[in-house]
């Protein structure tokens, strides 16, 4: 199984530690303390989603996101309010970070009429025009060309947003990821497509799955800028995007920013995960995003 990053577990934090170090100077303290809370706010929402499920009060599908939350959390905090969000069935995290309130969310879940879906949505379908949260897609890949398509309307629009597609490297094998990508470069669409690679679709092994496990290489193929992230990193990813977000801004140019990160759950909450050892999962954790940045903040005081 491929590591997040090449080195032992405890290399690798040690690199995410100085990493985060250089760039807790470039980001202001009221971000900083907005983005930690962000992300334990999610891993407590997620936490208690699993309960929740687990006790019969939720039901349909769930999938949690629980060891990703640096990806959306980072991306997220990098854009405007008014910019858009697309992402796919894993999307709890995204809709917080987009500006849904938790209630809602918590509410959609449990199929309320409060929800931000009525209740009619559930985990897989969230939606809030207000924040510019475009959904939560169950269809693999399904959010790609509507990103494409949104992305498409800001510039024909001449408005300078953004839109961020995220998706799941499963995603990368459908055909949608490549005509989109096409497209983008093509029209020259602010487009920033962000794989989410936690290196399993469902129970399948990246190694499985896809010939050349180097995703953001594919980008080669359309001329479109690329990036290799580490997602465990918040900042990094912050970064990354800002980076994306001005190319998307200046010139109307798309980016794929592939981030490596890893879910330290089931694919869904039915999912025993018994494809993974128990040791494999635990290297990973060692790796905890919040507890990294938790641990960058103390330390800068």
């Amino acid at each position: 199984m491929a590591e997040t990053a090449a080195g032992s577990p405890s290399q690798q934090t040690r690199d995410v530690k100085s990493a985060q170090k250089n760039r807790l100077a470039d980001v202001d303290r009221e971000t900083l303390i907005s983005i930690y809370r962000q992300m334990l706010l999610v891993r407590r929402f997620e936490e208690k989603s699993a309960e929740a499920y687990s006790s019969g009060k939720i039901g349909g599908f769930c999938h949690l996101y629980i060891g990703q939350e640096a990806v959306a959390i980072g991306a997220i905090s990098a854009i405007r309010k008014d910019d858009y969000v697309l992402t796919s069935y894993r999307e709890h995290a995204h809709a917080i970070a987009k500006g849904m309130s938790p209630e809602s969310v918590m509410a959609e879940l449990y199929g309320k009429s409060t929800g931000c879906s009525r209740g009619k949505g559930g985990s897989m379908h969230m939606f809030d025009k207000d924040v510019n949260f475009l959904g939560g897609h169950a269809i693999v890949g399904g959010q790609i060309p509507l990103a494409t398509g949104v992305a498409f309307a800001s510039k024909y629009k001449g408005t300078d947003q953004v839109t961020l597609c995220f998706f799941g490297e499963a995603a990368v094998n459908q055909g949608a990821f490549h005509e989109s990508l096409n497209m983008a470069q093509l029209w020259k669409l602010p487009c920033i497509y962000i794989c989410e690679n936690n290196q399993y679709g469902m129970g399948t092994s990246l190694e499985r799955a896809m010939s050349s496990q180097d995703i953001s290489q594919k980008a080669r193929a359309y001329d479109i800028a690329a990036e290799f992230v580490d997602g465990m990193d918040v900042l990094a990813v912050r970064e990354a995007t800002q980076r994306a977000i001005e190319r998307a801004r200046k010139d109307y140019l798309p980016t794929l920013l592939e981030v490596r990160t890893y879910r330290f759950m089931g694919h869904s909450m039915s999912d025993p995960g018994n494809y993974r050892t128990r040791a494999e999962i635990e290297r990973h954790q060692e790796r905890d995003p919040i507890k990294l940045f938790s641990a960058s903040l103390k330390e800068e005081g």
